[in-house]
């Protein structure tokens, strides 16, 4: 309110003053010019598009974009810098089959509002020899006339922020800048393989892709060939929905999302939700803060997906948001489950010691392995009859025939520590198993099952009172009915206070009541990362504290019966917590190791 009863408050703003403010919506910095550039290339029907970085004094000081795409008349190529011009759409029913990457008539008006351009271009198969040159200055139309130039178009941004002195001081440093330009233009080219494309920064190569009409030709030059040997190809298809490309084996991760490369329609784009579905399609076989390499292309009913909710285009949003997602997810998790995911083992040389004093010249290539004495394990008789309880309980009937086993059969030779299962397969691999990691996969996927036989409950012949803190007691009543479910009998006892009345069977005999009250805090304990519903959490915890322990030494026909369960199971590859179950030593692997090849 105007302190002055009369007074003008109130005011139209100029012309000038409402481009800049736009232009700082669509261009947030020098990436943000390069991405429009580029995907105005793109839609012009470029097969190759240069994109060159200048730069001095530890900022960026000009951006030359050249395609060779249908260029623009005179007529064109003045009109294209008005706010709001475009070629791409004329009406509001249009949004509906946008297949365009840019369709606002923003770019070009709100990048030449905040910088000094120039525009070079000739019209492609068009009679004329000389083409034509604008120079714009801060949305001002400086010079216009003919001039020699191939067919294409060239654009030249220099001084960008100019005249906006308070938006340049916010751009980050050279490094930070250079590195969102290469995250912008390796998204564009995952999602054009057929478009070669090249980026230099003061004439260096940064990135150069060929023009391919294989996505797997594009990775490989992009992120080298040693990633392409660990990705997975993903197809799946089903009305309105298309996802296809390729994901990362769960041995190879990252500890962010950055390399979660999403392309809707062509449209190289970032979705929340889409992530999650990725991420939640790998279920147990990553564990939590762990992320995927991915590189996915979706092709959706264009009355589906509204591009036009970012000004930069970044986002989108899915009007069959949960439809999509499935399928994102059925996607990811059946590539996954129809490979093999059993990680190789790393080649690590062992260093001979010859006890000799003088220099020995195989000695830099080998490490030293300590050789202790001990004793040979043997099962004892109560670890015998416990093995023997826990794998009887896997092997109970499902009622579900098992699908083809991921696993090759597979033959023991040995335990080592009452920890690792050695095996073989019929190709003479090596394959080391963790047996509590095994048990528990096992486990994991019976009581998903809500089996009768596997999660019925046991009643405790003397109930077990349970004391918690406030804060744990708390959340203990908000999961006493997700436990009841799961086989707990856990009743309310008064002050902070539970009474365990039963158990799951699985569980076996409660000896003590540490494993309850390890369950129950492992429960009560947030879990920072990805979500996992209660009923999620409770299982994992079950199959955890009821499968064969690490350190117990199991018969030869124990370890036989369990590698048997576990080619039965749909992941055999991972734990519950995303663990490996197995690695892999081929036997070139072997070969490479004591120098036989």
């Amino acid at each position: 309110m105007s302190k002055h009863p009369g007074s003008q408050t109130i005011c139209i703003l100029d012309p000038a003053t409402v481009n800049k403010i736009a232009a700082g919506e669509v261009v947030e910095r020098p990436a943000s010019v390069i991405k429009e550039l580029v995907e105005n290339a793109i839609d012009a029907g470029a097969q190759t598009i240069k994109i060159e970085i200048q730069s001095g004094k530890g900022a960026i000081t000009g951006i030359r974009v050249t395609d060779d795409g249908s260029g623009m008349s005179q007529e064109d190529a003045v009109i294209a810098f008005a706010p709001h011009a475009t070629s791409k759409i004329s009406h509001i029913s249009d949004l509906d089959t946008i297949r365009s990457l840019g369709f606002r008539g923003e770019a070009l008006a709100s990048i030449a509002a905040v910088s000094q351009v120039t525009l070079c271009t000739k019209p492609r198969e068009m009679a004329t020899v000389a083409g034509t040159k604008v120079i714009i200055e801060g949305g001002e139309i400086r010079e216009r006339g003919e001039i020699g130039t191939p067919e294409g178009t060239t654009i030249l941004v220099e001084n960008l922020f100019f005249n906006i002195p308070v938006r340049k001081k916010f751009l980050k440093s050279l490094a930070t800048e250079l590195a969102h330009i290469n995250s912008i233009v390796e998204g564009l080219a995952l999602s054009h393989p057929n478009i070669s494309m090249h980026l230099t920064h003061n004439g260096n190569e940064q990135i150069v892709t060929e023009q391919s009409s294989r996505l797997l030709d594009t990775i490989a030059r992009l992120f080298g060939s040693e990633l392409v040997k660990d990705l997975i190809p993903v197809e799946h298809n089903q009305p309105g929905i298309l996802v296809s490309g390729y994901i990362s084996r769960p041995s190879l991760f990252r500890k962010n999302q950055s390399r979660l490369l999403l392309s809707i329609n062509g449209r190289y784009v970032s979705s929340h939700p889409i992530n999650a579905a990725i991420v939640e399609g790998y279920g147990t076989l990553l564990s939590k803060e762990r992320f995927p390499i991915v590189f996915l292309s979706l092709d959706i009913d264009t009355k589906s997906v509204d591009v036009n909710v970012h000004p930069t285009k970044k986002q989108v949003r899915l009007s069959r948001e949960v439809e999509v997602c499935s399928a994102v997810r059925e996607a990811v998790s059946h590539a996954l489950l129809n490979s093999d995911l059993i990680p190789a083992g790393t080649m690590t040389t062992p260093r001979i010691v010859t006890g000799l004093s003088t220099p020995n010249p195989y000695e830099a290539s080998y490490n030293q392995v300590p050789i202790h004495a001990s004793v040979v394990s043997e099962p004892t008789h109560a670890g015998i009859i416990t093995t023997e309880r826990q794998l009887r309980q896997t092997e109970l009937p499902t009622g579900i025939q098992p699908a083809p086993s991921l696993v090759p059969e597979l033959e023991v030779i040995g335990q080592i520590g009452g920890i690792y299962i050695l095996a073989t397969t019929p190709s003479g691999d090596l394959i080391l198993v963790d047996q509590h990691a095994a048990h528990e996969r096992i486990m994991y996927e019976l009581v998903s099952l809500k089996s009768e036989s596997i999660c019925r409950s046991q009643e405790l012949i003397v109930p077990v009172t349970l004391h918690r803190s406030a804060r744990d007691a708390a959340i203990m009543r908000e999961l006493l009915p997700a436990l009841a479910e799961e086989g707990f009998l856990i009743e309310d006892f008064g002050k902070d206070s539970f009474l365990v009345r039963a158990i799951p069977v699985v569980l076996g005999t409660l000896e003590q009541t540490g494993m309850v009250n390890e369950i129950l805090d492992d429960l009560s304990r947030e879990e920072p990362g990805r979500f996992v519903s209660n009923r999620e959490r409770i299982v994992r915890i079950i199959a955890c504290h009821s499968a064969i322990k690490a350190g117990t030494v199991c018969t030869p026909d124990q370890c036989r019966r369990l590698l048997q369960q576990l080619r039965k199971t749909k992941n055999p590859f991972s734990c519950p917590h995303g663990r490996p179950v197995m690695i892999r030593f081929s036997r070139e692997q072997l070969d490479t190791m004591f120098k036989r090849t």
